[in-house]
């Protein structure tokens, strides 16, 4: 696989990847009471890549009216760009004009990230890891993962935040100098997915700080981790 142009390779493997959705007739209640985290809902018809656990359920039952794609490109900085709506064909990307330009001015040339597994299942924690193999380099770039929030441009938060997790990440921000970045990585990191509403977590730290990139994926492909960050630094 030939992947020194990471913007532009056809995803490998197995990986679902953006989802579209046409505007052939299916029955729209069955699909949303089979998805498993709520990220279908109907009035209009959308999907969630927020909550999506990308099990391909939906898409088995009516593979007439929902398609996986093999586009990683899966990054935006606003949460509700991540819903997929129905008759659209929507390319999911990163709004320069939303950026901070203290993001772009400072880490347009490199970026340092703390990574917290928030009560993750180390599925995301795993494609991190693939993202800076000899494979995916991501390094290459200029971002890299970094042992200390102290030496951090941000964090990269994966898992749904558990409770035990909560005041360990408020730490780990804290002790990350100004200005930083926060980096939603999965679609529990995002929504909590199939553990959302559970009474283990504790997502309030999401309430009170401002989110840079939201990396949808159960678990995010390394090619869409890169593409992400690459876009969060205006390159």
């Amino acid at each position: 696989l030939d992947i020194r142009d990471v913007r532009n390779v056809e995803e490998p493997g197995i990986n679902k990847g953006r989802p579209v959705i046409s505007a052939e007739k299916a029955d729209e209640a069955l699909l949303e009471g089979e998805c498993p985290t709520g990220a279908i809902s109907r009035g209009p018809f959308c999907i969630d890549l927020g909550k999506c656990a990308f099990c391909g359920l939906c898409a088995f039952h009516a593979p007439q009216k929902i398609t996986f794609t093999k586009d990683y490109k899966l990054s935006v900085n606003r949460r509700e760009d991540l819903l997929i709506h129905e008759g659209m064909d929507q390319r999911l990307k990163v709004e320069k004009s939303l950026i901070r330009p203290e993001v772009l001015k400072l880490f347009g040339g490199s970026l340092k990230l703390r990574q917290v597994s928030a009560a993750g299942d180390n599925s995301a924690e795993w494609e991190l890891n693939a993202a800076n193999n000899v494979q995916f380099d991501m390094s290459r770039f200029g971002i890299e993962f970094v042992a200390s929030p102290r030496h951090a441009d941000g964090l990269v938060i994966t898992g749904p935040i558990s409770e035990n997790m909560a005041e360990p990440l408020n730490i780990c921000y804290q002790d990350t100098p100004d200005p930083k970045v926060i980096v939603l990585c999965g679609t529990d990191a995002i929504s909590g997915g199939i553990f959302a509403g559970s009474p283990a977590l504790n997502r309030t730290f999401l309430d009170s700080h401002h989110v840079d990139l939201f990396i949808a994926g159960n678990p995010p492909h390394p090619l869409t981790v890169i593409n992400g960050l690459l876009e969060l630094c205006g390159r």
